[in-house]
């Protein structure tokens, strides 16, 4: 802006090899500092400024100390021989300099109204994703939610230097903008959060070339939308539950999880969300919490001192995910995960391993999966004692989980130990022709018993369950079970009785 038109700027050699430092493991806030001093660089050749490089170049002990300030020393350092102004935008170092009598000008982020960025205008209203490569031309990924086709935004390939340009601006911006922020930086990538926009910069030797990928939700809906959301709501009010939200990448996932959070919300509970990367489009109201020094454990900790009703969780990849999940569950905060998943089954199945079998049930109750953005099916998990679906023997009953469709009320699978393996056994419901004869058979027999309604349903070649009203229960079972044994006889059939409901 002209402030410091012909003065003489002097650059510690010690900030040249940090920069150098942070580029050499492919960090680009390193990158970014270069391209900063390039600038500097032109400008002295063009007269406005004299620039001079001076100090000390640390030693290896001093690189090896710079976390605890060894560099920022020897920068202040050279400000104090040179009696020089000190210039900084890093609050600490601006106060331990004032500390040592330096004179000081803190940078204060700028407070501006942000134009669009280079990237946003590879975006259109319809453009959930956009993949920009060096030597490749720019891609996207646009339609709608569950139905997108990949398009070539040009003809002309990106460059490393329009690519590095894109990054520099992105950084920039994040430091900046209250909006934004860095999540993740490690050699060779960097997760960057830009309001709703969630960017992805990969650089060698992470990725085979320059990269920079940007996603951003391209609908907004609420609760009321999805199917069985009256129901939905109901159990979620009704007491705190473990949900789990499964479905394929970029079918819809994380914007039902955001309706869930926003209606617990309005409903008045108190809701937190564990986020890596905190990318959830929710309201200021709902605090978002990344993993605390790189743990979600530490992060559950702390929610646990908080004591949110519900807490989202996005996503469940890795073991440690799904135990945190599980601990703060049983801990009776009510849950929402978010897990990938070919089908609802899946979801059920990545907890297998991970939890005991036999408190999954208590741990998750829902299953929610969501495919081309509505809800295509939800599970119920019921914890039981009985035998197993296609077994006979009374002594084979064991401790299962039934998966049961929430729609038709039909159990579709069965989870139970078999041996030293666990079994996720589908419940065959297809009604064999001699199954409705022998039917029609016990049917027969049992209505010169009973008095009420007789209902009649084979679950094996060798059993059946008849459905009975209450007072034909003790006549058809007889004293001792008597009856029940002669009518066994009889059949060849073995046969539980069990009270019908309306």
């Amino acid at each position: 802006r002209g402030e410091l038109e012909g003065a003489q700027i002097l650059i510690p050699e010690a900030v040249i090899t940090e920069l150098e430092a942070q580029a050499n493991k492919g960090r680009d806030i390193g990158f970014s500092g270069l391209d900063e001093l390039k600038k500097l660089n032109e400008m002295a050749k063009e007269g406005k400024i004299t620039l001079e490089y001076t100090g000390e170049i640390p030693t290896l002990e001093q690189i090896r100390l710079a976390s605890r300030g060894a560099i920022d020393a020897i920068i202040r350092t050279v400000a104090v021989q040179n009696k020089a102004i000190f210039i900084t935008s890093d609050i600490v170092q601006s106060e331990v300099a004032r500390a040592k009598g330096l004179e000081v000008t803190y940078l204060y982020p700028e407070k501006e109204v942000f134009g669009p960025l280079s990237i946003q205008k590879f975006f259109t209203d319809d453009t959930m994703f956009v993949l920009l490569k060096a030597r490749v031309r720019p891609m996207a990924k646009r339609g709608t939610v569950g139905r997108m086709r990949l398009v070539k935004i040009r003809d002309q390939p990106c460059t490393e230097k329009e690519l590095r340009e894109i990054s520099h601006e992105i950084l920039e911006r994040a430091k900046s903008d209250p909006d934004g922020f860095i999540e993740f930086e490690k050699r060779g990538v960097t997760i960057v959060q830009l309001g709703s926009m969630r960017i992805a910069i990969a650089s060698p030797p992470f990725s085979d070339g320059m990269e920079i990928t940007a996603v951003r939700p391209i609908a907004k809906v609420t609760l009321d939308e999805y199917r069985f959301c009256k129901e939905l709501k109901a159990r979620l009010v009704e007491r705190q539950r473990g949900i789990l939200v499964a479905g394929s990448p970029g079918t819809g996932k994380s914007t039902f999880a955001a309706c869930v959070a926003e209606f617990l919300q309005k409903s008045g509970h108190v809701v937190k969300t564990m986020e890596s990367p905190r990318d959830l489009q929710i309201s200021d109201e709902i605090t978002q919490y990344a993993p605390l020094e790189n743990d979600m454990a530490a992060t559950a900790d702390i929610l646990l001192l908080v004591r949110p009703d519900y807490t989202i969780y996005d996503e469940l990849r890795k073991t440690s995910d799904f135990r945190v999940f599980a601990d703060m569950r049983l801990a009776g905060v009510g849950m929402v995960g978010v897990v990938h998943s070919n089908r609802a089954i899946d979801a059920v199945q990545r907890l297998i391993g991970r939890v005991e079998l036999g408190i999954i049930p208590q741990i998750v109750d829902t299953v929610v999966f969501i495919d081309m953005g509505e809800i295509s099916k939800v599970y119920d998990l019921m914890f039981k004692v009985k035998v197993p679906n296609g077994m006979v023997e009374e002594d084979l009953a064991r401790p299962i989980i039934d998966v049961v469709d929430f729609e038709s009320g039909r159990t579709e699978y069965e989870i139970y130990s078999y041996g030293d393996q666990v079994v996720v056994m589908p419940v065959d419901t297809i009604s064999k022709p001699a199954w409705s004869l022998a039917e029609k058979e016990i049917y027969k027999v049992i209505s010169k018993y009973a008095r009420g309604h007789v209902d009649v349903l084979m679950i094996s070649d060798g059993k059946a369950i008849v459905y009975l009203d209450e007072q034909d229960i003790p006549r058809i079972i007889g004293k001792g079970g008597k009856n029940i044994d002669r009518i066994e006889g009889i059949l060849g059939i073995s046969i539980d009785v069990c009270e019908r409901e309306d």
